[in-house]
């Protein structure tokens, strides 16, 4: 796949994230368009892309590990009864084009394939607006279509036997630090990864050293989607489609999800990440 230049998204006058349309990356990591560096308006890098331990985890973007079987996510399949599998199934996100790119957001079209066929058009939207001084929102729509001309589902390693994997839809990989980041939902009591993990919170807040992220489930279908999170063995947290039961895609059907996430320096406390939640609109 040929590397295309990367998109810049700017925020209050600078740089705040790359988009790489076309990624040089071997099949087996589902290559896909994603958003990294992305950073704090004070310059903190919050994504990560290829780490040593998921080196098929891509910075910010939309991740499913399986469509009818085919992985979009990278790294081997989880089968049932048998684990982790490498398998040849991989799929790509192919970047069409742009319908509108501005220096604040863009509108790109993607076509989702896998073994020469078309499974899934996308429509995806990303816009960045500044919040205040030390914050700024990342506001990521996606709507995706079933081409395929048959009925699919969408599913996890949770749906396909492994519990708690229900990994698939927005995901975030976040830079590992030496300490574990804090975790924290918009409900008191919410406090840590256990808690939070599988929690269908308005939003959920991860903090590291010296930045916050704070995802919210924009539209009422992503608010029904759990919250899939990670803090000690790597730092993620994504949006799952599938969580406890695969979700059914007709032949011609679209299904849209919306999260936006705010972008902060400093660590924020509960009061302070709902302020900016209701600020960027999220809530």
């Amino acid at each position: 796949m040929t590397a295309g230049p990367p998109t810049l998204l700017r925020c209050a006058g600078r740089t705040v994230a790359r988009y790489t349309t076309r990624p040089e990356l071997a099949l087996d990591h589902s290559p896909r368009p994603s958003l990294h560096p992305v950073t704090t308006l004070a310059g903190r890098v919050v994504t990560e892309t290829v780490p040593a331990d998921h080196p098929h985890h891509l910075g910010a973007g939309i991740a499913v590990p399986d469509v009818a079987g085919h992985n979009f996510w990278g790294g081997r399949t989880y089968v049932r009864d048998r684990g982790p599998v490498a398998l040849d199934n991989h799929g790509v996100q192919r970047h069409d084009g742009f319908k509108l790119c501005d220096p604040d957001g863009f509108v790109e079209e993607l076509t989702w394939t896998a073994g020469g066929e078309r499974l899934l058009r996308e429509h995806r939207t990303v816009a960045a607006r500044a919040l205040t001084d030390t914050a700024w929102a990342l506001d990521l729509t996606f709507s995706l279509t079933n081409v395929s001309g048959r009925d699919l589902s969408i599913g996890s390693p949770a749906t396909n036997g492994r519990p708690g994997a229900a990994y698939g839809g927005f995901f975030w990989r976040a830079p590992k630090e030496p300490g574990v980041p804090e975790v924290f939902g918009a409900d008191e009591g919410a406090e840590g990864e256990e808690a939070v993990h599988g929690s269908r919170s308005e939003w959920v807040a991860l903090a590291g050293e010296g930045w916050t992220l704070v995802f919210a489930g924009a539209t009422e279908a992503t608010r029904r989607d759990p919250w899939f999170v990670r803090a000690a063995e790597y730092p993620g947290v994504g949006s799952s489609l599938a969580f406890d039961g695969r979700l059914p895609v007709a032949a011609g059907e679209t299904f849209v999800r919306r999260v936006v996430t705010v972008v902060a320096d400093g660590r924020l406390d509960r009061s302070g990440a709902a302020a900016l939640v209701r600020k960027a609109g999220a809530s």
